[in-house]
């Protein structure tokens, strides 16, 4: 099975296009990541795409998503590091060294640019961040960690050198959003789009008040003050409900008790 890796930019963006929603490229979620990430390459995002050859076809199956510490959007104090966003592999393309490849080209890339090393969020379990496994495969080690269950993992070019962390977070910042849902959220993944109208639509149908904050830029997102993760966020009546499969259900859930 052959494959390669294509770094994504303003060129060739509209011919190979995103890896996430990539069959539903007319819908408002891919076209606001197109946009978001067309501002991204002006800070120094990379954007790589695993590339596969199936029969006479060629479709990606897998990319990378990284960006200079500086302007990473999640709740990290790291500047002078690369901060990786996300990192996927689908399907029968899993465990095949794919991923590996994919963070090798980040780890490069970061050396070149003389970066401090590479860092990135992940999840022991029920989210969207991607597992510890696979840094740990390529030297990466853990830095700093927050409940219930996330971990900064880093691979440092140099000994001597002071790590990131996870900014400073409170639940006491929580009361300021009062009572109801509200949404923190970015363009950053184009799957939240409609993720956000459908919780509006479930809130709305209990009567509950819903509103929605969009973060502008890379400092609002790493400086939200209640999640690391600062590409989206819930909070329902001053408690955050973590971004994972199952999130509608479990809302439902809770509108359905109170």
């Amino acid at each position: 099975m052959c494959a390669r890796i294509i770094d994504i930019n303003e060129k060739n963006i509209n011919k190979y296009g995103l890896f996430c929603k990539k069959s539903q490229k007319k819908q408002v979620g891919y076209q606001n990541k197109v946009k978001w990430i067309k501002e991204r390459f002006k800070e120094g995002l990379r954007y790589k795409l695993l590339l596969v050859k199936e029969g006479e076809r060629e479709t990606s199956r897998g990319f990378i998503e990284y960006i200079p510490g500086k302007y990473n959007w999640r709740g990290i104090k790291a500047d002078g590091w690369m901060v990786i966003h996300c990192i996927w592999v689908v399907g029968k393309h899993k465990n095949k060294g794919y991923a590996s490849k994919l963070l090798e080209e980040c780890i490069k890339d970061a050396e070149e640019r003389k970066m401090y090393g590479v860092i990135a969020m992940t999840a022991e379990k029920g989210s969207w961040l991607p597992n510890m496994k696979i840094f740990l495969k390529h030297g990466f080690k853990k830095i700093d960690e927050l409940n219930p269950y996330y971990g900064l993992y880093a691979k440092a070019f140099s000994e001597d050198i002071a790590k990131p962390q996870f900014s400073s977070f409170s639940k006491e910042k929580l009361k300021k959003y009062g009572k109801g849902v509200t949404i923190l959220y970015s363009q950053q993944c184009p799957y939240l789009t409609n993720l956000v109208d459908d919780l509006e639509r479930i809130t709305k149908e209990k009567n509950v008040n819903f509103q929605t904050i969009l973060f502008k830029n890379a400092k609002e997102a790493q400086q939200n003050n209640i999640h690391p993760y600062g590409t989206f966020c819930a909070i329902f009546d001053g408690e955050i409900l973590p971004y994972k499969p199952g999130i509608k259900r479990e809302l439902k859930n809770l509108l359905n008790k109170k």
